[in-house]
């Protein structure tokens, strides 16, 4: 027995001998990696992919371009990769601290990865725009855009189209009592969701344009100066076929109320709308990827509804086998002429395939030169991706609204069928010159331009698509000069105060067209402008106060609700419930702000 009791703690000793042996070597020794990455000019470059091949994990340098890694042994391999940019991939030192200098791709091998701007400014060079971010440290991907000197730079654009998804996402955080992230709020689709101030077009003219001068409510030393575009409605009857493809998500993340079911609802509604000369193909990607029902006219309207009420949830997200199926179905019953058009209905949780936004990106853009477009359906919440579908939207030459409820799915696809599946214009880009002297300084509200954009040497604008009877409102803030003020001091009212040029293609024609605007000087006091003005003010300074801009800091919750009571319509159900969600939005903010010692950037 002793000698039994002898062996089981000699035994016991070895595995405490084994363990500090086998510790030491693995713990002993710990490396710090440091180091910095910058391009060719000596920029610093945040969110740089480092990826260490020894473990395999992913790092991102800073919003300084630095970096620091603990590592197990000091020599070690890592590659460092960013969109537009060569990847570089060294041995690295430890003890030494890296400098890495990416080297931009060749245009043609970027060309269609390139970021895509909302909003352009001629000449403004990246130094000027150095100065819009506060020592680098720029959390959200959006960056507000700021004052302009007019002289300097006259020449601003804007891609226009009739996105609406932030503002119908927006409600959903409100609702549930969750702060709305700031990258997920942008102005210009909230304005878009109104429709506000509608005006037909004169003659055979596919635009009408209208501008109008007044008090900047948020700062009474301003002006805000808006742009009101209106489309023309097409005749629903005299339409040309359509031919749709239901791209449907049923993967397992699908598999809850206010997803496949949601959809399901949404494309019934849609197909009501349907004539016997359109068509209707769906393809569903989730356990299996295929098509679920082949091109059927929308006159058999039980054989299509039956097909979307089978549909299951189950299995992966094969987003990107899911979306080049679509597209080959769309191609191969193309109706020349006609309405070609893919539906992709998902929460943008794709995890088979193509999975970064730079992969999809550069799929879409291919796709889009077959003439087919694209219209984007985003529903749910917690794993929703917002980024992922609405740079599909962008990119596949189509527009991008998210589906929260029932009410928003009757709204996008059954009152608004024509603004959301029947183009007017495509490529739609609008450019304004402002006249210096009037205009000393000009800030766009909206439109702002993601981080990495800005940053890149290499991006772009394109125009976006506008649909029939589509009503948008632009709006800038302008620090006026002295001859304005005194103008209007002397009621004085002439003279050139801007130029508008709007540029587009129609439909199934490559020939650029042009839509121009002469904007003269006629400055209206506030009080005076019509309440559609007032109220699409209130939604900027809404929009303004979820991403705390600095620029509308002086301006309460009281006031916001206050404008848009006295101008929303009393008939109008979308704007009574746009005070009703301010009205929530300020007891939820009014809460954070007692706790702004909690850390939320928010």
């Amino acid at each position: 027995m002793y000698f039994f009791s002898q062996c089981i703690q000699l035994k016991a000793a070895c595995h405490i001998l084994l363990f500090l042996l086998l510790s030491s070597s693995l713990f002993a020794q710990q490396y710090y990696v440091r180091g910095e990455v910058k391009d060719e000019s000596g920029n610093v470059l945040q969110n740089v992919t480092i990826k260490q091949f020894r473990t395999g994990y992913i790092f991102r340098s800073g919003s300084s371009g630095t970096f620091g890694i603990v590592a197990n042994q000091q020599v070690d391999t890592f590659s460092f990769s960013l969109e537009g940019y060569r990847t570089e991939r060294l041995v690295v030192d430890a003890e030494q601290y890296v400098r890495i200098k990416l080297k931009l791709l060749p245009a043609s091998v970027t060309n269609a990865r390139r970021d895509k701007l909302s909003s352009f400014t001629k000449d403004l060079g990246k130094d000027e725009q150095k100065k819009w971010f506060a020592g680098d440290e720029t959390y959200a991907s959006l960056l507000e855009n700021h004052f302009i000197s007019a002289k300097r730079f006259p020449n601003t654009g804007m891609s226009l189209n009739v996105d609406r998804a932030s503002y119908s996402n927006i409600r959903r955080f409100i609702t549930l009592n969750s702060l709305v992230p700031p990258d997920a709020v942008r102005i210009e689709e909230m304005l878009n969701y109104f429709n506000l101030n509608y005006e037909t077009p004169v003659g055979e003219d596919l635009f009408h344009l209208k501008t109008t001068l007044s008090t900047c409510p948020w700062n009474q030393d301003n002006q805000l100066y808006y742009i009101n575009l209106s489309s023309r409605k097409l005749n629903l009857d005299t339409l040309p076929p359509s031919h749709l493809v239901f791209l449907i998500d049923v993967s397992g993340s699908m598999d809850m109320p206010n997803r496949l079911p949601l959809l399901q609802s949404a494309f019934r509604l849609l197909v009501n709308n349907l004539r016997d000369k359109d068509s209707v193909a769906i393809v569903v990607y989730g356990g299996v990827t295929g098509v679920m029902l082949n091109t059927t006219s929308g006159g058999e309207k039980e054989k299509i509804l039956k097909a979307i009420d089978e549909l299951i949830p189950g299995g992966s997200t094969p987003g990107e086998s899911g979306i080049k199926l679509a597209y080959s179905v769309a191609r191969n019953h193309y109706i020349k002429g006609g309405n070609n058009r893919v539906i992709l209905a998902t929460d943008g949780d794709f995890n088979v395939g193509l999975k970064t936004e730079a992969e999809l990106d550069e799929m879409i853009t291919a796709q889009r030169e077959s003439g087919v477009y694209l219209t984007c359906l985003g529903v749910g919440m917690g794993n929703y991706k917002d980024s992922k579908i609405h740079l599909l939207a962008e990119k596949g030459n189509g527009n991008f609204a998210y589906l929260d409820n029932y009410k928003e799915a009757e709204k996008v696809l059954l009152k608004e069928f024509t603004q959301t599946l029947y183009s007017v214009a495509d490529d739609v880009y609008m450019n304004v010159e402002f006249n210096p002297e009037y205009v000393k300084e000009y800030r766009l509200v909206g439109f702002d331009n993601k981080v990495g954009a800005l940053r890149d040497s290499l991006s772009t604008i394109e125009g976006g698509e506008i649909g029939s009877g589509h009503s948008m409102i632009a709006m800038f803030e302008v620090v006026p000069t002295e001859i304005n003020k005194g103008a209007i001091k002397d009621n004085f009212t002439t003279g050139k105060f801007a130029d508008i040029k709007l540029q587009y293609r129609l439909p199934n024609d490559k020939k650029q067209q042009q839509f121009i605007h002469n904007s003269r000087f006629e400055y209206i006091p506030f009080a005076e402008v019509d309440k559609c003005y007032h109220f699409s003010a209130s939604v900027a300074m809404f929009g303004s106060l979820l991403r705390n801009s600095p620029f509308v800091k002086d301006i309460s919750w009281n006031e916001v609700i206050t404008m848009a009571q006295v101008s929303s319509g009393s008939n109008d159900l979308l704007q009574k419930e746009f005070i009703t969600l301010l009205q929530h939005a300020k007891t939820l903010y009014s809460k954070i702000k007692k706790k702004k010692g909690s850390g939320t950037n928010w």
